[in-house]
C-alpha cells in the first residue's frame, strides 16, 4: 500500500477491496429462488377440491377465483361486478378489432391532411412573429 493512500469516502482499505477480475457475488443467485411472477403463476395453478352441489371436482385456485367473483357479481356485490367487468374489458375487448382501427377513407384522410396543413400554417406564422421582433406583437 503507497505512503500517500487517503482512507475516506469512497476509498476503502486495500484490503477490503474487491479483487482484480474476481466477483463481489461469487456464488450468485440460488437456482432454486424465483421471482414474484413466477411464484404467483405457479400458486395459481395449483388445483383444488372444488365442490359444487352434490359432485367434486379439481380446477385450478385461479379458475376458483373466477367462479368466485363470478358467483359474487350475480348476487349483485357491485365491487365483484367491477373487477369482472374490467377483466372482460382488458382480456376479450381488447382482441376485436373496433371500428376505430378501420382505415381511414379517403374523405378522412383529406380532412386530416387540410386539419394538419393549417396547424403547420399557424406554427409557422408564431413562430415567425417571435423571431421577428424583439417584443410583444400586442397593438395597444
Amino acid at each position: 500500500m503507497p505512503a500517500d493512500y487517503e482512507v475516506g469516502y469512497k476509498k476503502p482499505p486495500p484490503h477490503t477491496q474487491f479483487r482484480k477480475g474476481r466477483s463481489g457475488n461469487p456464488k450468485g443467485r440460488p437456482k432454486s429462488t424465483k421471482n414474484l411472477k413466477t411464484d404467483l403463476v405457479e400458486e395459481l395453478r395449483e388445483q383444488i377440491l372444488l365442490r359444487e352441489g352434490t359432485s367434486q371436482k379439481r380446477i385450478s385456485k385461479q379458475r376458483a377465483m373466477v367462479k368466485s367473483l363470478t358467483a359474487k357479481a350475480i348476487k349483485g356485490d357491485t365491487r365483484a361486478a367491477s373487477v369482472i367487468l374490467n377483466m372482460i374489458y382488458r382480456l376479450v375487448e381488447g382482441d376485436t378489432p373496433t371500428e376505430d382501427d378501420a382505415p381511414l377513407t379517403g374523405e378522412e384522410r383529406a380532412v386530416l391532411e387540410s386539419l394538419e396543413a393549417r396547424f403547420l400554417h399557424r406554427a409557422q406564422r408564431k413562430a415567425r412573429g417571435k423571431a421577428g421582433s424583439g417584443h410583444d406583437s400586442k397593438v395597444e
